[in-house]
């Protein structure tokens, strides 16, 4: 039968990957926050030569500073051990969004080495872009050794669920040295030898002005670099792929793209916020035209990190789950004929007060993306993105990623038409205000490509 070829051409590209061998009994996919705090412990306890710690922000809480003994801890036992912190250099130096003036992240590091002053760690900060809201350092996966510990979640005590609360999201340990390998030497070759990276430990940071241009070559570089290594896979085995971008059109936006043509049966996805750029709203009615099944995990509004209850202080972020809401149910009217004819799935995950994290696709069941990537506007253009993208044509990890889907999906709720989505006329009255005043004046459509 001959192949369409606007079907092979995306074909080709997942054909054409280069891809790394992966041991099925080296993969685990853990399946609570809590689960994965006790293994990133262990991991760290009983590292031999490498740890790098990358995330978006490591909090000065319970859980960050559980993290941050047990590094210092391990450097104690093994003073060889290379042990080295990235988060993003704009966020460790303010504290959340809505809380009045506290220590930063980047303090309480340089506190923690005035209390093993014999015990160095390096803490890098990295600015993505001259400001937070321009793009940050949105790369996961962490390194210890030969394992990647890959999820979206960062370090505090809600991601690790630390204490009373928890943010769901997914948790992966691939030990596979070629993969980790090609992931540290491009954090050492385009990170660390870069001008514009901060040490965080310094009390003394400069100004956004004073690194502007060393911001500005820092951002160009990483645009053009790809993780490096030595293909030794092919297409009839296990393998795992990773991928890096930034900015528009970059290789990672392009993979998933890709990803999406190439579905036969079904495609699922799970993002925090339903804020889906132009491009995969399209790839996903195209799917749909074509009969295939859409299944997309969202987390309810209460769910969504930005959610601000109606008894506590309102601030315009507040607004936000509101916006990607409205968003939600203008895409559920449009394509409700496909949720009648059981193509399109739409499930919305919410358990009591916690919050939903969780991005990432499921191709049939050959192709597995894992991605701190939120599958939006932002993500696409601004942020520092990567993932990995697993190949696995004769389905050996398909019982796990099974089991991960049905914990997932076992907060969810099923959404069989638009009106169970509410309306924003029934939103509180200064929510329904603000959205009100935002579209009239189109402000609401930048928000949502910043945030």
């Amino acid at each position: 039968m001959r192949i369409p070829f606007f079907k092979y051409n995306h074909q080709k590209h997942l054909d054409e990957l280069p891809k790394l061998k992966q041991s099925q009994d080296e993969f685990r996919i853990l399946l609570s926050p809590s689960e994965y705090r006790i293994e990133l412990l262990k991991a760290i306890e009983s590292a031999k030569h490498r740890i790098y710690i990358i995330a978006l922000y490591l909090e000065k809480d319970e859980a960050g500073q559980e993290v941050l003994e047990a590094l210092y801890q391990a450097k104690k036992s093994n003073p060889q051990l290379d042990i080295k912190i990235f988060v993003d250099w704009h966020r460790a130096q303010r504290g959340r969004i809505g809380e009045g003036p506290v220590e930063s992240n980047a303090n309480y590091y340089h506190k923690m080495q005035q209390k093993y002053p014999d015990i160095h760690l390096d803490y890098y900060g990295v600015p993505v872009n001259r400001r937070e809201m321009l793009g940050v350092l949105h790369l996961k996966g962490s390194i210890i050794d030969n394992t990647l510990l890959y999820t979206g979640a960062s370090i505090n005590n809600v991601y690790l669920h630390k204490l009373d609360k928890y943010r769901f999201d997914r948790y992966h340990l691939i030990t596979n040295k070629a993969l980790t390998d090609s992931m540290v030497n491009y954090v050492d070759q385009h990170l660390i030898t870069a001008s514009a990276i901060q040490k965080l430990d310094n009390p003394e940071q400069p100004s956004r002005k004073q690194i502007k241009p060393d911001i500005k070559q820092l951002r160009w570089q990483l645009s053009q670099n790809q993780y490096q290594y030595k293909a030794d896979a092919d297409n009839n085995e296990l393998a795992v792929s990773p991928i890096i971008g930034l900015g528009r059109n970059n290789d990672l936006n392009q993979m998933i793209h890709h990803l999406i043509n190439c579905t036969q049966h079904k495609a699922t996805f799970c993002t925090p916020y339903f804020n889906l750029p132009a491009v995969l709203i399209k790839d996903i009615i195209r799917l749909l035209k074509k009969g295939k099944q859409v299944e997309i995990i969202i987390g309810d509004k209460t769910a969504n990190d930005f959610y601000i209850p109606e008894d506590q202080p309102f601030n315009i972020s507040g607004g936000l789950p509101y916006l990607y809401e409205v968003n939600l149910r203008n895409f559920i009217t449009r394509l409700q004929h496909f949720i009648d004819k059981g193509l399109l799935t739409v499930r919305l995950w919410k358990d009591e007060d916690h919050t939903y994290h969780l991005k990432g696709i499921w191709i049939d069941n050959n192709w597995v993306m894992i991605t701190g990537n939120n599958l939006n506007p932002r993500a696409w253009r601004l942020d520092l993105e990567n993932a990995v993208l697993i190949h696995d044509p004769h389905h050996q990890l398909q019982s796990q990623f099974e089991q991960e889907l049905e914990s997932i999906r076992k907060h969810t709720f099923l959404v069989t038409h638009y009106q169970q989505i509410q309306a924003s006329q029934f939103y509180p009255k200064h929510v329904h205000k603000l959205i009100k005043r935002l579209s009239r004046i189109r402000v609401d459509r930048i928000i949502k490509r910043l945030l």
